[in-house]
C-alpha cells in the first residue's frame, strides 16, 4: 500500500508521525511521510521517504494570530501546494495529523481515502463534557451538568466561527462547504488518558501512543545510587520556560540523580549528580525513578508506558488538560506556577508514595486494548475498494 502521512515539524506531531511511517514500512507498505526538512535525515537514516511539506510559512495576508484561520486557511494552501508532489507518488491512502489538515483537504481533492492522525485523546468537543483545554474533570450531579453546559455555551461562539472559516477555506480550493470528515481517526493514546463520553465517534480508534526516538544516542546517567530522576523539558512553543535552571535548584541537596533530556544544546556547569543531552529517551526511563516534564502528549505517554510516575509543569496548548487527566489518574502530580520549593515538595512526594508508580505501571498495563493502527488503515482501504 503506497501511504502518504502528513504532519507538520513540531515534535509532538512530526515523532507521531514518524513512528506511524516506520510501522508502515515494517508491514511491508510504501509509507511517504510529507513534514519539515529538520526530520530528514532522521526519516533517511529509518528507511523512510521524505518529501518537503509546503505552504508552512505564515502568508503576508494570513492573521497567525487567529488559530481558527491560521489552522483552516492555511490548511486550504498547503493543500494546493502539496497536491502535485501528492498526485506524483500515487497514494491509496492520506493520513493527515489533525493540526495538519491540508493533507486531509489534499487527499479530498484527489478523491483518495484518508485518515485523521490525532497524537493525543479525541479533543472534538461533546455533549456530556466540559469543554477540552479546562482541565475539568466532567460534572457529577445536577450543579456539576448544569456547570459543564454553561461552560460549553461559553465556547460555543468559537466552535461555531471555526466550523464557518473550515466552510471558507474549503470552498476557496473548490470543495464543498460541508465538510465530510476523514474515513476514520486514529487516536494515538493510553486508554488511561482518554475520557468515556456517550457520543464517541463511530470512526475514531484508540490506536495507542506512536512513539519516536530521534537519536540512537544514549545518554549516561550521573553516577551514584540515590533515585534518578528524568527531566524533559517541553518542546513546544508553549511549554513553561526556565525548568531546568529551577529543577536543579530545587533538587539540590536531595540526593536525587538528574538526567535533563533535551532536543536543545544542555546547559553548563551542572553539577555533579545531574547531566544532559540528547538522548533515548525510552532507554533513559528504564533506570528513571521519576519524571518531570510539561505535560506534553508524547513524553507522558512514554513514561507512563514505562510505568513511570511524572511531575507535570504544564504550560500553554493542551499541555493543562492532559496534566489534569493524569493527576485525576493518579499517576501525576501538577505543579504550577514552577518554583523551586513547589517542585521539590512534588518530587520528594512522588518518590516516597508508591500509589503514583503504581498508577503509572497500571495505565502501562492497560495500553494492550487498543486497536492495531497499521490493521485498520488496510482495512478502510479494502473497504473503499468493495
Amino acid at each position: 500500500m503506497r501511504v502518504a502521512v502528513v504532519a507538520g515539524p513540531d515534535p509532538g506531531h512530526a515523532f507521531p508521525a514518524l513512528a506511524l511511517c516506520a510501522r508502515f514500512l515494517a508491514a511491508g507498505d510504501e509509507p511517504v511521510l510529507f513534514t519539515g526538512p529538520r526530520w530528514f535525515d532522521a526519516a533517511k537514516d529509518a528507511g523512510i521517504a521524505v518529501r518537503r511539506l509546503k505552504g508552512l510559512a505564515p502568508r503576508p495576508d494570513e492573521d497567525d494570530g487567529d488559530a481558527g484561520r491560521r489552522i483552516h486557511e492555511r490548511a486550504a494552501h498547503i493543500s494546493t501546494e502539496i497536491l502535485p508532489d501528492l498526485s506524483a507518488m500515487l497514494p491509496e491512502l492520506v493520513v493527515s495529523d489533525v493540526l495538519t489538515a491540508g493533507g486531509g483537504m489534499a487527499a479530498e481533492r484527489l478523491g483518495v481515502p484518508w485518515l485523521e492522525l490525532s497524537p493525543h485523546p479525541l479533543y472534538l468537543p461533546s455533549k456530556a463534557l466540559p469543554p477540552i483545554g479546562s482541565g475539568l474533570a466532567p460534572g457529577e450531579g445536577l450543579r456539576g451538568r448544569l456547570r459543564d453546559e454553561m461552560l460549553r455555551g461559553l465556547t460555543a461562539r468559537a466552535v461555531r466561527r471555526g466550523q464557518r472559516q473550515r466552510e471558507q477555506a474549503r470552498e476557496g480550493v473548490g470543495l464543498p462547504a460541508a465538510d465530510p470528515g476523514p474515513d476514520a481517526r486514529l487516536i494515538a493514546t493510553l486508554p488511561a488518558l482518554e475520557v468515556p463520553r456517550p457520543d464517541w465517534p463511530d470512526n475514531a480508534h484508540l490506536v495507542g501512543p506512536l512513539l519516536w526516538e530521534p537519536t540512537r544516542d544514549l545518554l549516561e546517567p550521573p553516577p551514584g545510587d540515590g533515585p534518578l530522576v528524568m527531566v524533559a523539558p517541553s518542546t513546544a512553543q508553549t511549554g513553561v520556560a526556565g525548568m531546568v535552571d529551577t529543577v536543579l535548584r530545587a533538587l539540590d541537596g536531595t540526593g536525587v540523580r538528574v538526567a535533563i533530556s533535551m532536543l536543545d544544546t544542555p546547559p553548563a556547569d551542572l553539577p555533579p549528580w545531574a547531566t544532559a543531552g540528547l538522548g533515548r529517551q525510552d532507554e533513559l526511563l528504564k533506570h528513571a525513578a521519576l519524571v518531570i516534564g510539561g505535560g506534553g502528549h508524547g513524553l507522558l505517554a512514554k513514561s507512563l508506558l514505562a510505568g513511570v510516575p511524572i511531575v507535570t509543569v504544564p504550560g500553554g496548548g493542551d499541555q493543562w488538560e492532559l496534566a489534569n487527566r493524569a493527576v485525576r489518574h493518579g499517576s501525576s502530580i501538577l505543579v504550577r506556577p514552577l518554583t523551586a520549593d513547589a517542585v521539590r515538595t512534588a518530587v520528594l512526594e512522588a518518590l516516597d508514595e508508591p500509589r503514583y508508580t503504581e498508577a503509572a505501571r497500571a495505565a502501562a498495563d492497560g495500553a494492550a486494548v487498543v486497536t492495531d493502527p497499521i490493521q485498520l488503515c488496510h482495512q478502510i482501504l479494502e473497504g473503499a475498494h468493495t
